[in-house]
């Protein structure tokens, strides 16, 4: 049973980034729901910024903290974007949830 471990952390990282977005979506942007939930998709381009890394995927280095746009100062700005209406306020919360994704990722489930 512990062998599954590896596929169930992986399952579950994937679910949280690509699927549990629309659950966000439809709670707490109901009227613009799909809008919202295509927003939070698109910004898992921030891990773009593993392409600056080496090597790009570490499974035993933590994203947060490390990567530019995984930094302690973007996540602050993420978080102040939630001040905003409309786009920029969905951003922000899809940016966020993407770093609690990598946060439980890397400290819940160990490396």
């Amino acid at each position: 049973m512990l062998t599954d471990l590896p596929l169930i952390k992986q399952i579950t990282h994937y679910f949280l980034h690509l699927v549990f977005p629309v659950f966000i979506a439809l709670i707490f942007f109901r009227k613009n729901w799909k809008k919202a939930y295509f927003i939070m998709l698109a910004t898992m381009l921030v891990d773009l910024d593993h392409l600056f890394a080496d090597p790009v995927f570490d499974p035993s280095r933590n994203s947060i903290g490390f990567h530019f746009l995984h930094s302690y100062y973007a996540i602050a700005v993420y978080f102040l974007m939630l001040f905003f209406k409309g786009t920029p306020r969905i951003i922000a919360v899809g940016l966020l949830f993407h770093m609690l994704t990598d946060f439980q990722d890397f400290n819940l489930w160990g490396h």
